[in-house]
């Protein structure tokens, strides 16, 4: 195989979307967005049946609901942001750390190398073959090391700003499907909530089919997953309302 072809072969074989490098990001924001947005209708609707009042504020539900939906998802970008270059200092931090033990105490770290290799199965002559190799690269071994034996994965691989809108624009977009009756309807508000309850299931389902479309890995786990964590959040959000009075 020459080079040509294996460069194609190896960016045909790791090319992958947008969306499933921030599959967790997306599935994190929208699951939120959902039952945070949701979570206002049902605490008013749930308010209200307290209280035996016929009429709810619509207009109070559709600031609430925009306020938390907005305020919400930066607080879930920023903090999805914050979280990933928290994760790059400390993985930065230890790496050093490693580092100065790799050239500081050689033989120990050579040793604990050996161990590592026999732990996962390689017998003692491959394993000193394998650890002599390692010691030729030093950054290769200083990889190794925080992989294998501090169990750290590289966050280099994220962007922390993509990582940050990615949840952001997730929690936006899912996050509003349950205020959308409230938005484009003038029905009663006993309608209204009827339908903000089949959005908010048909935000959980779009939710799940979206995980399954990106993993491809069993499409009832990925619904049923989704939709109950939904459920149980919504329903908990609904039973908190009933215990105040409008």
């Amino acid at each position: 195989m020459n080079t040509a072809d294996l460069e194609k072969h190896i960016a045909e074989e790791h090319n992958r979307s947008p969306f499933s490098q921030y599959l967790k990001e997306i599935v994190y924001g929208g699951i939120d967005g959902i039952i945070t947005t949701f979570a206002v209708v049902a605490g008013f609707s749930g308010a209200q049946l307290s209280s035996g009042i016929t009429t709810i504020p619509l207009l109070s539900v559709l600031l609430f609901g925009l306020a938390n939906l907005f305020a919400d998802a930066a607080s879930m970008g920023l903090g999805s942001f914050l979280s990933v270059r928290a994760d790059q200092d400390l993985y930065t931090k230890e790496s050093e750390s490693e580092r100065q033990e790799i050239r500081n105490n050689t033989e120990f770290e050579k040793a604990e190398t050996l161990a590592i290799l026999k732990k996962k199965g390689f017998s003692s002559q491959d394993a000193q073959k394998l650890t002599t190799l390692l010691m030729k690269n030093e950054d290769y071994w200083v990889d190794f090391m925080m992989r294998d034996e501090l169990e750290m994965q590289n966050p280099y691989t994220e962007n922390p700003t993509l990582t940050g809108f990615a949840t952001f624009a997730s929690f936006i977009i899912f996050g509003a499907i349950p205020l959308l009756p409230y938005i484009f309807l003038r029905h009663s508000p006993a309608s209204l909530f009827t339908l903000s309850i089949v959005c908010t299931l048909s935000a959980l389902i779009l939710l799940g089919i979206f995980r399954w479309r990106i993993t491809r890995q069993h499409i009832i786990r990925s619904l049923f997953e989704t939709v109950f964590v939904g459920v149980v959040s919504a329903t908990v959000a609904y039973t908190v309302g009933t215990f105040f009075k409008v």
